[in-house]
């Protein structure tokens, strides 16, 4: 279980040409994390997990996922203070727990953002074909075209220059902004109170046998009710997902033990308020027995003769799930660039090139494999994989603050999560529930997924790791 020293985790290991440049200030930080967690969702969760299973209550929902995804973010913002490495919750194991469960973590994040990258695009090309057609610009390609399209161009963006990239989300960030502000300033003026009934809609029971992992062991709990809005909180935590790609950023953020925790916890604040916000203008504008399923926030103005807010709806989730696959490319890089500098990955992989001074070698690869992916899988049927990867990541962040403290309890650092190692452990149990209310058949496939990540380790990273290397080499690491 040999674990990476602390200082070589600060990046005193590699020479310039493995070192990531300083581009983020504390301000990108936070658009970096809006870009990420604000897409085509903040347009349809709300109405969907209203009209089947929550009721008026999703808004209480929202507040539920906050919350638990707030705990995990403060637990990211301690080890992003102490251990302010690209490699994110990757490299926070590695320090804290050892080399076999840093490469389990690391391959459970791999499996969330390409996949999460695939599914994106996919549903970025059935956005844009949608709103080109509705402007009377069909162009008639299938969604297969514009998804290898938009992956393409930002896998290239990513890959020249993560300065052009940032400047990119700035711009694209700030556009979708507006459109979300014009949604709920004009959402607003149609809300009304009787929409929301008793706030808590009435208890329906389950039609169906349960099919996730709480529900084999407690029987079916219905829809609606106060169950319904616990039911609908794992759902909505899939749009709180992408703070924690903020700490990806760490090495290349100026005054990052500081800039990084503040960057992380305010894009979180600032994403919740707005979904709660879109939240309220839903369910205030039609009773929830009147949500389509489908677009429920476009029928929603449809309904109210605010025809003309369906196109803003469709641009800003076109603009929205842009930068969220330029950040998840971005975000991923990172973390196989940190794999691969360690040698748990083809070292090939972990090397800046000489031109863009960039990891565009590693860009390139998760930007086809993202493709392939897109193309040939049914990413769309496997999105729940992309939350119990990220969701094994909180569960070592969390217990990592703990051990932290009592392994390294010198170490400095710029943030500390409060009341520990309560908080830790309530993020714990927070990040539990949600994970067992996702589906059996997602447990498998990540069971299968993590089985596949322990051979191949046990088959190349397990030797080829720098900290396997004799140190008498001049190669090796420390043992520890």
């Amino acid at each position: 279980m040999r674990r990476l020293p602390l200082s070589e985790a600060l990046g005193l290991r590699t020479g310039a040409r493995h070192s990531l440049h300083r581009l983020y200030r504390p301000a990108d930080l936070v658009v970096l994390g809006l870009g990420v967690m604000i897409g085509a969702g903040i347009f349809s969760v709300a109405g969907r997990q209203a009209a089947t299973t929550a009721g008026p209550g999703v808004i209480l929902s929202f507040m539920i996922a906050g919350i638990a995804s707030l705990l995990a973010a403060l637990c990211y913002a301690e080890l992003a203070s102490a251990i302010p490495a690209s490699g994110s919750a990757y490299t926070f194991t590695y320090v804290l727990f050892g080399e076999v469960w840093a490469w389990v973590v690391g391959w459970a994040l791999l499996l969330e953002m390409q996949l999460a990258a695939a599914v994106v695009a996919r549903v970025w090309a059935l956005y844009a074909a949608q709103t080109l057609a509705d402007l009377g610009l069909s162009l008639s390609l299938p969604p297969g075209v514009l998804t290898a399209f938009i992956l393409g161009v930002l896998t290239l963006t990513a890959a020249v220059s993560a300065r052009i990239g940032l400047r990119a989300l700035w711009v694209i960030v700030v556009a979708k902004l507006l459109a979300i502000g014009a949604v709920i300033v004009v959402g607003a003026l149609h809300f009304d109170a009787a929409n929301l009934g008793g706030f808590i809609a009435p208890h329906q029971p389950a039609s169906n046998p349960p099919d996730t992992l709480l529900g084999l062991v407690v029987g079916p709990t219905g829809t609606f009710g106060w169950f319904g809005v616990f039911a609908a909180a794992p759902a909505i935590a899939f749009a709180y997902i992408g703070f924690d790609i903020v700490a990806t950023a760490s090495e290349e953020t100026l005054d990052a033990p500081r800039a990084v925790p503040k960057g992380m916890i305010r894009s979180l604040v600032i994403a919740t308020v707005l979904y709660i916000a879109v939240a309220i203008v839903m369910v205030g504008m039609v009773p929830y027995t009147r949500i389509s399923e489908s677009a429920p926030l476009a029928a929603a103005f449809a309904a109210v003769g605010e025809n003309a807010m369906v196109h803003v709806i469709n641009i800003g989730a076109v603009l929205g799930l842009t930068t969220v696959i330029l950040v998840l490319i971005a975000g991923q890089t990172r973390i196989m660039f940190a794999m691969a500098r360690d040698g748990l990955l083809p070292r090939g992989l972990g090397t800046l090139s000489r031109r863009y001074h960039s990891p565009s070698r590693v860009t390139l690869v998760i930007g086809v494999t993202a493709i392939l992916l897109a193309e040939l899988a049914p990413v769309l049927m496997l999105e729940q994989l992309v939350v119990i990867g990220t969701l094994f990541a909180f569960l070592a962040v969390s217990a990592g603050v703990v051990v932290l403290r009592r392994r390294m309890p010198g170490a400095p650092r710029e943030f500390s999560v409060p009341l520990s190692p309560l908080l830790p452990a309530v993020s714990v149990l927070a990040t539990l529930w949600l994970m067992v209310n996702l589906s059996v058949q997602t447990w498998l496939s990540f069971a299968a997924w993590m089985a596949l990540g322990v051979l191949v380790y046990l088959a190349y990273g397990r030797r080829r790791s720098l900290l396997a290397a004799p140190v008498a080499s001049g190669r090796g690491r420390h043992r520890r």
